[in-house]
Parts: structure tokens; sequence; C-alpha cells
């Protein structure tokens, strides 16, 4: 059944699918963490019933995120030693670290003051409930800092050393902390976890809306993600393109695998929306394509020249 797949593929299809179940629970959770923060806040501030609600309806949702979320993130670390044992020890003493700060700082902050939130409001107080619902919204930043800036790192690395046995060796952990990815990638996913809770809290708010007109608390939800989304999505596509120039900076040959760029286009690249990449010949089969907007994404001109692949040999390529 699997014959003509090697290790490789099946590492790849395998890690592919653990990261992409992952990565739902860390993007809603992010997000979700600050909103329960700001139910709190307002809870304490006003005084109305429908956010302290809102706060004990949400804290429930984000407590099976967050465990599925360390779950299925066990999991993913365990294949990246298994799957990827040679990048693992290669790269090692560089990306270890960088792991354990976001298990020793963010993880532990978040885990510690988690009980307090979700069981501790009648034990230690509304001021010391405050508190510790803000840490966990913190650790789960501080946990995606840490875990962008080793994505980033892999993406764009800087700050190393090749020892004798050809590891990855620190040498400047300010710029590897620091690499030139890592800004573009944290905003731009950071606020891809607040558009990600605002759209799931926007469609619960619209649902419990559909079911009961004068439900407050749902008509106070409803607003409050649709005013987040107003106020985000700008900043995100404005993060996005920043994020391309980048890439595009740093991985040239990455954004071309991307786009499907085969061919370099001196005077403008099109934006292929549809096709079936064929590397033995070189091009996109069945391309569905709108002419220079490639180049307009990239370059913010439609004109602008984008090399292709066939500007890179054939052993270099992505």
């Amino acid at each position: 059944m699997l014959d003509g797949y090697t290790a490789e593929i099946l590492a790849r299809v395998q890690f592919a699918f653990t990261v992409s179940f992952h990565i739902i629970f860390p993007a809603f959770s992010i997000g979700l963490a600050s909103f329960l923060a700001v139910l709190n806040a307002l809870w304490l501030w006003k005084r109305e019933e429908t956010y302290l609600k809102l706060f004990n309806y949400w804290k429930k949702i984000f407590a099976v995120a967050f465990g599925m979320g360390v779950v299925s993130g066990i999991v993913m670390s365990y294949q990246i030693g298994t799957n990827w044992s040679v990048f693992s020890d290669k790269a090692g003493p560089v990306v270890g670290p960088l792991m354990a700060y976001e298990v020793l700082s963010a993880f532990f902050l978040e885990a510690g003051f988690l009980g307090i939130m979700l069981f501790g409001r009648k034990r230690v107080g509304d001021g010391l409930h405050m508190f510790a619902t803000a840490l966990v919204a913190l650790g789960t930043l501080a946990s995606a800092t840490w875990i962008l800036s080793v994505n980033s790192w892999m993406q764009t690395p800087a700050g190393f050393g090749i020892n004798d046995v050809g590891q990855f060796v620190p040498e400047d952990w300010w710029a590897i902390v620091f690499n030139p990815s890592f800004p573009y990638r944290l905003v731009h996913m950071v606020l891809a976890a607040y558009l990600t809770t605002a759209l799931v809290v926007g469609a619960v708010g619209g649902l419990h809306l559909l079911r009961d007109h004068a439900d407050r608390a749902a008509r106070r939800m409803f607003s409050m993600a649709m005013w987040m989304l107003l106020l985000v999505t700008p900043l995100q596509i404005l993060a996005g393109d920043m994020h391309g120039l980048n890439t595009l900076e740093h991985q040239p040959a990455k954004v071309m695998a991307m786009e499907g760029h085969y061919d370099s286009h001196p005077d403008g690249a099109p934006l292929i929306l549809f096709g079936i990449p064929n590397p033995e010949e070189k091009r996109i089969n069945y391309a569905i394509q709108i002419p220079k907007l490639s180049s307009l994404i990239l370059k913010h001109d439609l004109n602008a020249p984008l090399d292709g692949l066939d500007t890179i040999p054939d052993e270099d390529e992505p």
C-alpha cells in the first residue's frame, strides 16, 4: 500500500498532520486567554453580570482547548526527535534551549495560574483572581514568542556557529532569538490568533442570537467579536504584507516554490490561483492565474520582475 513512498515523505505526512491538528488549539487559546482577561477586567470595573456570565462560559472552553494543545504538543515534540532525528542532533544546541525556555517560563506560568483562574475566584478574591487571569494570558503570549522564535530561526538562522561534529552551536543568543524573520512572524501569528478567537466567539454569539434575540450575553460577545475583527483585520493585512516582503528578501527560493514560478518573469509575474505542479517538466499544469498580481503583492509593482526556480540549480531547489 505504501510502495513508492519514502520514509521522508511518510515522516512529512505524519508531522504535517500533527502540526496542523496542534495549531488549531494554540491559535484559539492565545486569543481566548486575552479575551477572558478583558471580560474579567470589565466585570471588576462595571460589575455587570453579563461579563461574569461570559467569563464563566468561555473559561470552560479555554480549559478544554488548553488541554488539547498540551496533549497534541507533546506528540509533536516527540515527532521532532523521531521523525527528524538528524535535524534534532544538528540543531539541538540552539533549538533545545529555546523550547526549554518556553516550557520553563511560559508554560509553567500558564499552568501555575490556570487552576486559580478556573476555580479560585471565591477562594482568593477578585483582585488575585484577575492577576492570575492576566498571567495566564501573558503566558500564552510568551509561549507564542518562544515558539515563533524557534520557528523563525529555522527559516532565517542567525547568531550560530558550527562545531567540529557539524552541530549548530549558539554564539549570540540575542541574534538567535531576534532573528530577521522573528518580529514579522510573531506579530502575524498573534494577530491570527486574535482573529481566530474573534471569529469563533462571533459565531457562537450569532448562534445564540438566532435562538434568542433578547440574549444580552450573546449580543455582547457578538458585538465584542465584531469590533475585534474590525480593528485587527487591517493590521493583519499590513503584517501579512510585511511578512511576505521579509520572506522574499531572506528566502526567495521558498517564495518561488510557493508561488509556483518555475520560470522567471521579467515584466511582472502572475498569481497562480490553482494548478498542479509538474516538477519533471518544470511547469504548472492547468494553471488558473491572474496576470502580474504576484508582482504587485510581492513588490508592490505590477511590472516588477520576479525570479523563478530556473535561476536556482536543480540540486538546490526547495
